[in-house]
């Protein structure tokens, strides 16, 4: 809303628009947050790392989020004597850029390096403690150079292959698309209807270590639990058997179909087999059959992903086939060619067990196929109208009858072995990673094509394969396929005329190691090993849920691939994981519908919001995240010109538990923004006193200070350990306002030295533990009271006195007959008697025992005094 930013702040004490540049600029200077790429100072480190952004050309309240967070880590775990590592860099290549040079006729590189300039500007504007020396773009060949070798030297070791593969090809954007960039059945970019196309791709072979992601998943005990269970459903390993139906009349050379099942207990339930439509036994029924053909080609034109197979109404083509049953003799089955089977799962095709599966019962309810129920729950009926998918006991499954359903299992896989038809089998839900992509802005992959050598790795000297800049996009497709010379090379074997491999690696490659080359950016190598010796694993990674399967799973790849092509030394990138949750904000329609801005609406008076400068109604909608699409969007580098980077950082850090959402509100900024002035102006009146010598005795309301002090630094540092900033947040606005009660105290007893005293250690303390959240201002309060004595920004966090943090006296509860009846208040560890005591005189426990036996007192020190009277 336009009062978010758009009052100037009444005359402030504390100057930020001059203080934070003064200040980066010192840090800058000093050279504060710059390590060397092995430290050898004996320190320990500290790899702190947010996922590195997008160079969309300006940063959004995400990113303030992300990067706040991760620059409380990194100043914090530098005060507390780590060396730090916190560097920033840019996943630089990728469609949009590509797009952009299309739409206006200029190049890709132009388009990222102006949106770089721009967000690098607003994020050294926050004061993030970034040692800038690291900084690179995945789109310099200094960087993909680097990967182009990693990709080499994987070839190698058997973690790369070529293959032909179904793919799901945007006609518009003339690229290969993942699964997940499918949307009902249309690219997420162009939303042109997505075409399956069978194409030679380059794969990583993810599942070679698929056993071992998995496993290892149990010792990431510092990544969310939520996102570990996400990665295991992704790997997907399953117990169960593969089963071969032969046909009853062989089509051409296929004589039979296998099928990968969990459930092999609910065999005696089958009562169809269904092909995915790239079967080759469908192929083949298409090659000869207009109508099958012409049922494939629909199915090409349906999403992938595991959500549109799910929504997508089940639809399916007989073949006219059969297949033999394993179990009951003489049983035919008939085949179909199904919309809902997936080439790229199990064996591309299932055997349905209606009674037992809900999406096998769609099916055969649509096309009248029999149901046959054979596990029955162990209480109550079969659901009507529905599948049964629960445990129970198996019935009409002649040698199963009686058995459980893991019982039935091993017996169904047992029998299946003896008579030939198939054999138990662990099955991954992972596939291996398709890299190839049809666009000019990314990573060449460095191989050639030759007529006489087949593909042939580009010679490590002979990298980086550079992407040529004089390219057009005025056709559609990959430039890279048009270019009149780029391609055309010498093949490095036998030195005849070759091609260069045209598609370059999908981004997500770009980000699966970049963690590894901040540790030496310089490196002639992809990494150092002595440097990757010392900084990985990343200690704190933070970043969102929304990439807690693909990146960080192919970063888990990537690492493991590293170890075995030996580039480094560890198998887990990420020690810890922190996701942080999302900025939201309310949003706004104007009276046709159209969405506003919040800087375009104006809340009167009344409570009535209009479109600013008008009468127009606006309808306020509900809290949720920050979108482009929405326009609930707040542009960060307003909020700082305003207010400045540190109320930013502050309120960002005080709301919400930072896995939470948090909502953006202009009465929280401006709240944030006062606290900052009211912090300035008690530093002023503390160094005001000037030097104080502290004196033998104390007074009460110093006690009372330095306790609150005290208190503060133990707090605040047992949340910053936890990652519970708002609770940092919330122990320092009681720091403060034990700090401005103290000053009213000073002004009644002016000659109170302890107190004085016991004010100039507040700030003092207050500002080093401020600092990671607040540095600016921290900076300028420590000027305030020690001027040219160095940066807080090199200071050590602050020890507390366990004496002072101790409580002077415990409340303890006063029971009669295991019922509360009162409190008496007594320093820790008192005697039992004079608690006692106490205790039996309290007025209203005084009251209840009058004239009854005490039968027993029972004492637990420092919490419950207990009185068991006679009945």
């Amino acid at each position: 809303m336009t009062d978010a930013i758009s009052t100037e702040p009444q005359a402030p004490r504390y100057d930020f628009r001059t203080q934070e540049p003064l200040w980066q600029k010192a840090w800058n200077e000093h050279a504060c947050f710059t390590v060397e790429d092995v430290p050898t100072d004996g320190r320990p480190k500290y790899y702190v790392l947010e996922m590195f952004p997008y160079p969309s050309g300006k940063i959004h309240m995400g990113h303030v989020r992300n990067y706040t967070l991760g620059d409380v880590v990194a100043r914090y775990r530098r005060a507390r004597g780590f060396n730090v590592l916190h560097p920033m860099g840019w996943d630089a290549f990728g469609l949009p850029a590509e797009n952009a040079a299309r739409e206006r006729k200029s190049h890709p590189a132009t388009w990222t390096w102006d949106n770089i300039r721009n967000m690098r500007g607003e994020l050294q504007r926050m004061g993030l403690s970034i040692d800038w020396s690291r900084e690179f773009a995945t789109c310099q060949p200094e960087y993909y150079g680097k990967q182009q070798e990693l990709f080499l030297r994987f070839f190698e070791t058997g973690l790369v292959e070529r293959k032909e593969s179904w793919v799901n090809w945007d006609p518009v954007d003339g690229t290969v698309l993942a699964n997940e960039q499918v949307i009902d059945g249309r690219g997420w970019r162009s939303g042109a209807l997505i075409e399956k196309k069978k194409l030679s791709q380059w794969f990583f072979a993810i599942t070679k270590f698929a056993p071992e992601l998995l496993a290892a998943l149990d010792n990431l005990d510092r990544w969310p639990e939520r996102v570990r269970l996400m990665q295991a459903n992704w790997i997907g390993r399953s117990e169960g058997a593969r089963v071969r139906f032969p046909l009853t009349a062989p089509k051409g050379d296929i004589a039979d179909v296998e099928v990968y099942t969990t459930r092999p207990d609910t065999l005696f339930g089958m009562s169809f087999l269904a092909l995915a439509p790239e079967h080759p036994l469908a192929l083949a029924i298409g090659a000869q059959n207009a109508e099958a053909d012409a049922f494939i080609a629909e199915c090409r034109r349906l999403g992938t992903t595991a959500a549109a197979i799910e929504t997508t109404e089940k639809r399916g083509f007989a073949t006219g086939l059969t297949v033999r049953h394993p179990f009951i003799e003489g049983a035919e089955i008939p085949v179909w060619i199904a919309n809902f089977v997936l080439m790229d799962y199990g064996t591309g095709a299932i055997f349905g067990c209606p009674a037992h599966d809900q999406r096998d019962w769609d099916f055969a309810t649509l096309y009248g196929l029999p149901i046959r129920p054979v596990v029955k729950p162990a209480q109550g009926e079969l659901p009507e109208g529905e599948a049964y998918t629960g445990p129970g006991t198996l019935m009409n499954s002649g040698f199963l009858d009686g058995l459980g359903v893991d019982e039935s299992k091993s017996a169904a896989i047992a029998r299946l072995k003896k008579m030939g038809w198939g054999e138990g089998e662990t099955n991954w839900r992972l596939r291996d990673w398709g890299v190839s992509r049809q666009r000019y802005w990314g990573c060449p992959i460095p191989v050639i094509h030759c007529d006489n050598c087949g593909t042939v790795p580009v010679p490590v000297d002979q990298l980086p394969v550079v992407l040529p800049e004089d390219v057009t996009f005025d056709r559609p497709g990959n430039p890279l396929d048009h270019h009149p010379t780029w391609k055309h090379v010498n093949c490095p074997q036998c030195n005849g005329a070759a091609v260069r491999e045209t598609d370059t690696f999908d981004t997500f490659v770009d980000s699966s190691w970049y963690f590894a080359r901040f540790c030496s950016p310089q490196n002639a190598s992809p990494v150092s090993r002595e440097a990757t010796d010392y900084w990985m694993p990343v200690d704190q990674y933070i970043g969102g849920i929304e990439h807690a399967i693909l990146h960080l799973l192919y970063a888990r790849f990537f690492t493991r691939a590293m170890q075995a092509s030996g580039q480094i030394g560890v198998d887990e990138p990420f020690a810890g994981l922190f996701t942080q949750g999302m900025v939201t904000h309310e949003s706004y329609r104007g009276a046709d519908g159209r969405w506003l801005y919040p800087t375009e609406v104006e809340r009167l008076a009344d409570g009535r919001s209009v479109v600013t400068g008008t009468d127009e109604q606006v309808t306020v909608g509900r809290i949720e995240a920050m979108s482009k699409s929405k326009r609930n969007t707040i542009d960060p580098g307003a909020i700082i010109e305003r207010y400045g980077a540190d109320t930013a950082r502050w309120f960002i850090l005080s709301d919400n538990p930072p896995e939470r959402d948090m909502e953006w509100t202009e009465s929280g900024v401006a709240g944030a923004y006062r606290f900052t002035q009211r912090l300035f102006r008690l530093a002023e009146s503390i160094a005001s006193l000037g030097q104080v010598e502290t004196p033998a005795e104390s007074s009460p309301a110093a006690r009372k200070l330095r306790r609150a002090t005290h208190r503060t630094i133990a707090a605040v540092t047992e949340a910053l350990e936890s990652f519970s900033f708002n609770v940092a947040v919330a122990r320092l606005y009681e720091l403060a306002a034990a700090m401005t009660e103290a000053e009213k105290d000073a002004t009644a007893a002016a000659d109170d030295k302890a107190l004085s005293a016991a004010r100039i250690e507040a700030l003092e303390m207050l500002t080093r533990i401020t600092a990671p959240m607040m540095p600016h201002l921290a900076e300028s309060m420590n000027d305030l009271l020690h001027a040219g004595s160095g940066l807080v920004a090199n200071d050590a966090w602050p020890d507390f006195d366990d004496s002072l943090t101790a409580a002077e006296t415990v409340t303890i509860a006063v029971q009669v007959m295991g019922k509360l009846r009162g409190t008496v208040e007594f320093p820790p560890g008192s005697p039992a008697e004079a608690v006692i005591a106490a205790a039996e005189a309290e007025p209203n426990v005084a009251r209840l025992l009058e004239g009854k036996r005490i039968v027993k007192k029972v004492h637990v020190p420092d919490r419950i005094v207990n009185f068991v009277i006679a009945g």
